[in-house]
């Protein structure tokens, strides 16, 4: 007997939010929730074969209770740090994600703080809301300096970062990188150790996965190898970087500016420094924001949950 399809999105708000996406095409038969609370999980999820999320904490105590129906959790994303892993292949369901929806979008938002911080546009648009234009009439107050022949650093080579060295190196940028593998240099990227690019960077950029190895891996002491004029940008999860510690730093001036999509805490809270730090770029991790990349995520869950059904699957991180 074919496996059915029947799938419940539980939390299509987070990606619908301005009601220009279907996810009605994902399966033959599809139940969409804008928002599911904790204790209606269970009851939403019953009778359904998939269960697709976006960045929902789904944690061990859920899924041991998960119906013998469910067979497959979709994650709408690249990082899958809110699943417990552990508890769904006890229970045999299949995890999966979406690796490469958004990767161009999140490396056009990584480059876009890279130029923004090298010219200081945040001072820049700042003194403009604020009636200042002796940028124009002075001369130029602010920091700006060329991207070519500066050295990026990057942290991770999956697909986002593969697409930001390709635009760094467009740019004639230095590019070395840190990876979990030992690599030997090609195409003109040099791959060292951590310490050496927190050490030798003008710009950082993470693009990594959050997980136990990777959590706070910029803390006090990684700020503190890195030059006084050196930038950091994070377009993958808060949680890689220790925020007071970074706060700490760009409010000492121990490091030049940082261009953030994503906060440990998110939304960010009101009362963040963060918002008004004039070094500091940061928005509503927006990296996978972008219209086509939302219509292309569920275009691939749909692709997902029929190779699953056809036992084939993709994309499987459990």
């Amino acid at each position: 007997m074919a496996m059915s399809d029947k799938a419940v999105v539980l939390n299509a708000g987070v990606v619908n939010f301005d009601k220009r996406i279907d996810y009605s095409k994902i399966a033959s038969n599809v139940v969409i929730y804008d928002e599911t609370p904790e204790d209606k999980i269970i009851e939403r999820v019953s009778g359904c074969t998939v269960v697709v999320t976006k960045e929902m904490t789904l944690s061990g105590d859920i899924i041991k209770k998960f119906p013998a129906s469910v067979k497959m959790i979709c994650e709408s994303g690249t990082g899958f740090n809110n699943i417990d892993l552990k508890a769904a292949t006890e229970k045999k369901i299949v995890v999966c994600n979406i690796p490469d929806y958004s990767s161009k979008r999140v490396a056009q938002t990584a480059i876009m703080f890279i130029l923004n911080l090298a010219s200081s546009m945040q001072k820049q648009i700042s003194m403009l809301t604020n009636g200042n234009h002796d940028n124009f009439q002075k001369h130029l107050m602010v920091d700006h300096v060329e991207v070519n022949n500066k050295v990026l650093g990057v942290f991770g080579f999956g697909h986002v970062a593969k697409q930001i060295i390709q635009i760094a190196q467009a740019m004639d940028m230095k590019v070395i990188v840190a990876t979990r593998t030992k690599r030997d240099d090609f195409n003109g990227i040099h791959f060292t150790t951590n310490e050496e690019v927190l050490k030798n960077s003008d710009f950082i950029s993470l693009n990594v996965p959050l997980n136990n190895a990777t959590k706070h891996m910029i803390n006090e002491q990684a700020l503190k190898l890195m030059k006084k004029s050196a930038f950091i940008v994070n377009t993958a999860r808060g949680g890689l970087i220790d925020e007071p510690a970074l706060i700490d730093a760009l409010q000492n001036g121990e490091i030049a500016g940082a261009g953030l999509d994503v906060q440990e805490v998110e939304p960010l809270p009101d009362d963040s420094p963060l918002y008004n730090m004039d070094n500091v770029i940061i928005t509503p991790h927006m990296g996978w924001k972008g219209l086509e990349t939302r219509e292309r995520l569920v275009t691939m869950i749909g692709e997902n949950i029929t190779a699953f059904v056809e036992g084939n699957t993709i994309n499987q991180v459990n």
